[in-house]
């Protein structure tokens, strides 16, 4: 909440730029989001973003796409090197419900009660991460983009997981982001809308 907007939607302005970049250059990248950035260009980027403070530079003039994507770890409660994840609030017994409608009832009614710039952020990214498993170029189905985003999104239990915490989350968080993305488009659209001015670049 400390990096969102003022006004709904609330999403930190890094992952908004990041996305829309992303979303104008990146969807007919093979491999998007699996494709690693150049480390030392990352790098670089990164002590800009953070010397930059609230004003963003343009993250248009990074040539390699696969660099800004990664920029979306710095943002605090977005990625690794941030907070805790959106959702490590969300239990992970939601995803064991075997009915398919019974388990999209219970993750709507869990994801409406995260907080509210958690909340929004996902939303934003699922929407974002539904296009690139749409585009036929990126080769990113909900599977892919699963495994990747796992860890990102959901996270682990504690701040400090052992190897063996890790080895037995993975599989977890991977589910529960594919469930995620299973939730129709129209529901997280009622979070972040379709025409709101902060998520526009």
């Amino acid at each position: 909440a400390d990096f969102a907007p003022p006004t709904p939607p609330l999403v930190p302005a890094l992952v908004v730029q990041c996305v829309n970049v992303v979303e104008t250059r990146g969807l007919t990248e093979t491999g998007l989001y699996r494709v690693p950035g150049a480390e030392q260009l990352v790098r670089e980027w990164k002590r800009r973003l953070l010397r930059a403070g609230g004003a963003l530079p343009a993250l248009g003039s990074v040539a390699d796409i696969h660099v800004v994507y990664h920029l979306r770890y710095i943002c605090p409660g977005v990625g690794r090197e941030g907070a805790a994840p959106p959702l490590t609030q969300l239990p992970g017994a939601v995803t064991d419900i075997p009915d398919d409608a019974a388990c999209g009832t219970a993750l709507r009614h869990v994801v409406s009660k995260l907080p509210p710039a958690n909340r929004d952020t996902l939303a934003f990214l699922m929407l974002h991460l539904l296009r690139v498993s749409r585009s036929p170029d990126c080769k990113m189905d909900v599977l892919n983009l699963s495994r990747v985003f796992g860890p990102t999104l959901v996270g682990h239990g504690s701040a400090n997981p052992t190897p063996l915490a890790i080895m037995e989350d993975t599989p977890r968080q991977c589910k529960v982001v594919a469930r995620l993305l299973s939730l129709p488009p129209d529901f997280w659209r009622g979070f972040v809308g379709t025409e709101q001015e902060n998520l526009v670049p």
